[in-house]
């Protein structure tokens, strides 16, 4: 699934493309994805003016101006497990497959929900109450915030005795993050995945919300990371996997170690999810 990085990759890309553009024609292909769509979707999307975006955690807010009277609405957007937004010009007559959401621009784009596995999410709801939608509410805070700082994190993780692993993938004490870049930011901070969460305290938190911002930036600044599915909304793929320092390397030599013996890169399964780790760094 895309992480954050990946999702407000395409986020900006879609900015780009969309802020202060009308959408002069909507096509709604099915009535559901992973959940219904709204059955006004088509309708309130035709003639609509883009006015911003938002990303808050793995989700996409497309903000559009209110039509008359009515309460400006945001587009929530979830690419789920396969989805991805396709941008291209008008007049491309080549068929794309699973593109079940195409929008028309006003300039003469089209932009395109693709999801072959339909597990993502597209629905409306006020923008004025964006954070009350049922799948927003009761997030944690951004780890990109400057409100999220060692405090903060200190504060969430006080008395929780699952791993600081589970704890950090748990929305709840801080939104967005996924099972990459959990694995990628405790390596940097040189924090064991088993270690209990309320244990996390500290210079360690800090230092842990410190990497946790880095890796984020450098990902985003990559483009995301491509897997299975991921490519940005141009059609590139993402390349921050070619800076991955634990995931995906079990048994590789870790780089960072300060000479041999080396152990190598290590794997466990931690909550039905894989953990690639330095035993030698990671304490």
């Amino acid at each position: 699934m895309p992480e954050l990085p990946e999702v407000e990759t395409v986020m900006r890309g879609l900015q780009a493309r969309l802020e202060g553009r009308v959408i002069r024609r909507a096509e709604v292909r099915r009535p559901d994805l992973r959940w219904p769509l709204p059955l006004n979707l088509q309708t309130r999307l035709t003639g609509a003016r883009v006015l911003g975006f938002r990303r808050r955690a793995k989700y996409i807010l497309m903000r559009l101006a209110p039509f008359s009277d009515d309460a400006a609405t945001s587009v929530l957007l979830h690419l789920g497990m396969s989805g991805r937004m396709l941008i291209r010009q008008h007049g491309s007559n080549a068929a794309v497959l699973h593109e079940h959401v195409e929008l028309e621009t006003d300039d003469g784009w089209l932009v395109g929900f693709v999801d072959p596995r339909r597990f993502g999410s597209i629905d409306l709801v006020p923008t004025a109450a964006e954070d009350a939608h049922r799948l927003l509410a009761g997030l944690g805070p951004e780890p990109l915030d400057d409100a999220f700082d060692a405090n903060v994190l200190s504060r969430a993780l006080a008395g929780r005795r699952t791993p600081i692993k589970a704890a950090l993938l748990d929305q709840r004490v801080v939104a967005g993050l996924g099972n990459i870049y959990v694995c990628e930011a405790m390596f940097r901070a040189g924090i064991a995945p088993s270690r209990l969460a309320a244990d996390v305290t500290g210079a360690q938190a800090a230092r842990l919300v410190s990497e946790i911002k880095a890796t984020l930036l450098e990902a985003i600044a990559a483009g995301g990371s491509s897997l299975r599915d991921y490519v940005q909304p141009d059609g590139e793929l993402g390349y921050f996997q070619h800076a991955w320092r634990v995931y995906g390397r079990e048994g590789e030599r870790c780089h960072q170690c300060p000479g041999p013996p080396c152990p190598g890169v290590a794997r466990i399964v931690q909550s039905g999810r894989s953990t690639f780790y330095c035993p030698r760094l990671q304490a």
